[in-house]
C-alpha cells in the first residue's frame, strides 16, 4: 500500500513540458530507481561515446531524473552510486528526437568484509594526512603532514569501535620552507607549546554501502572540538609480506577560528597565509598485529 501511494503521487506531480532541442540535435531522457523502484537522487551518470571518452556527466535530480542533450549517435552510460553495483548500458540518440530508455534499476553491492575485532595499528608509510586551504582567498594550498601515529580498536560490532591518532605538528609541510616557519610559530600551530595535534574518535555510525561517519574530539591548539569525518571504507587487503590490512578514505572540514587562529589579526598585520577554513583528508591503511 505505501508504494502504491507513492507511485500515485509521482504520477500526479506537475507536468513541466520539455524545452525545445537544439537544431541537429537530440535528448536523452534517464530515470534511475531503487530496488523497489523508488525514484535515486543524486546518482552519477557518465555519458561516454565508444571510444571511452566522457561527453558529459551528471546527477539524477530528486524525481531520479536526469535529462542531457547530446550530438546523434550510439552512446555508453555508466550509472554508479555508493552501495550498488554499476549499471552500464548502450543507447541511440536521434536527431530532433528525446530517447527515453526504460528506468534503470540499480541493485545492492555486495558488502564488503568488516575488519576482525581487535587492535588494529595505522601504518605511516602507506597513509597519509593531506589539507587545502585557500591562500587568502585565491590560489589554494596544499599541504600534508609527514609525521603521525595511531591505532583502531574494533569493537565485535563496527558501531562499538574507536580511533586514536596523534599527528606531529612540526611534520606540517606545505613545500615552502619559510611558510612552513611561519605555519609553526606561535600565531598558528604553535609547535613549541603544541606538540601534538591529536584525534580521538568513538562514535561510528554506518550511513549505508560503504559509508560511515566518524564523530570524535580534535585537540589542535590547546583547544578541543567535536569533528565528524565523512568516511569511505575501502575493505580488507593482503599486503607484499602477507600481512592483512585495512583501508579507509576520509575528509573533514575544520574552521580556524574554533581553534582560536585569527585570521583576521593576521591580515591586520599583512601576514598572508592560509585561509580561515581547511579541508583535511586521510587516506590510512592498518595492519593486524601479529
Amino acid at each position: 500500500m505505501p508504494l502504491a501511494f507513492l507511485n500515485r503521487l509521482r504520477d500526479r506531480m506537475p507536468y513541466s513540458p520539455p524545452s525545445p532541442l537544439p537544431g541537429g540535435a537530440g535528448a536523452l531522457d534517464l530515470r534511475v530507481d531503487d530496488p523497489v523502484g523508488l525514484p535515486m537522487a543524486g546518482v552519477a551518470v557518465s555519458v561516454r561515446n565508444l571510444g571511452g571518452q566522457e561527453v558529459t556527466r551528471g546527477r539524477t535530480d530528486p524525481n531520479g531524473r536526469l535529462t542531457v542533450t547530446l550530438r546523434p549517435g550510439t552512446y555508453r552510460l555508466v550509472v554508479t552510486s555508493d552501495g550498488f553495483r554499476p549499471e552500464r548500458s548502450e543507447v541511440e540518440v536521434v536527431a530532433g528526437e528525446r530517447t527515453a530508455p526504460r528506468p534503470i534499476a540499480l541493485e545492492p553491492a555486495p558488502a564488503l568484509p568488516l575488519p576482525a575485532a581487535g587492535q588494529w595499528r595505522i601504518d605511516p608509510d602507506h597513509s597519509a594526512i593531506r589539507f587545502t586551504a585557500r591562500h587568502i582567498g585565491l590560489a589554494e594550498i596544499h599541504g600534508r603532514f609527514n609525521r603521525f601515529e595511531g591505532g583502531l580498536w574494533i569493537g565485535e560490532r563496527m558501531e562499538d569501535s574507536r580511533v586514536e591518532v596523534a599527528i606531529e605538528a612540526a611534520s606540517i609541510d606545505t613545500g615552502v620552507r619559510m611558510r612552513d616557519e611561519h605555519l609553526r610559530s606561535a600565531e598558528f600551530l604553535d609547535v613549541t607549546r603544541f606538540p601534538y595535534l591529536q584525534f580521538a574518535g568513538e562514535w561510528f555510525v554506518h550511513k549505508g554501502g560503504s559509508r560511515w561517519t566518524v564523530q570524535g574530539v580534535l585537540q589542535l591548539h590547546g583547544v578541543s572540538r567535536t569533528v565528524q569525518l565523512d568516511t569511505r571504507y575501502l575493505g580488507i587487503g593482503t599486503g607484499i609480506a602477507g600481512e592483512t590490512r585495512t583501508a579507509c578514505q576520509a575528509v573533514t572540514e575544520l574552521h580556524r577560528e574554533d581553534f582560536t587562529l585569527d585570521w583576521r589579526k593576521m591580515l591586520a598585520k599583512g601576514i598572508a597565509a592560509i585561509g580561515a577554513t581547511i579541508r583535511v583528508e586521510l587516506d590510512i591503511q592498518a595492519i593486524r598485529p601479529e
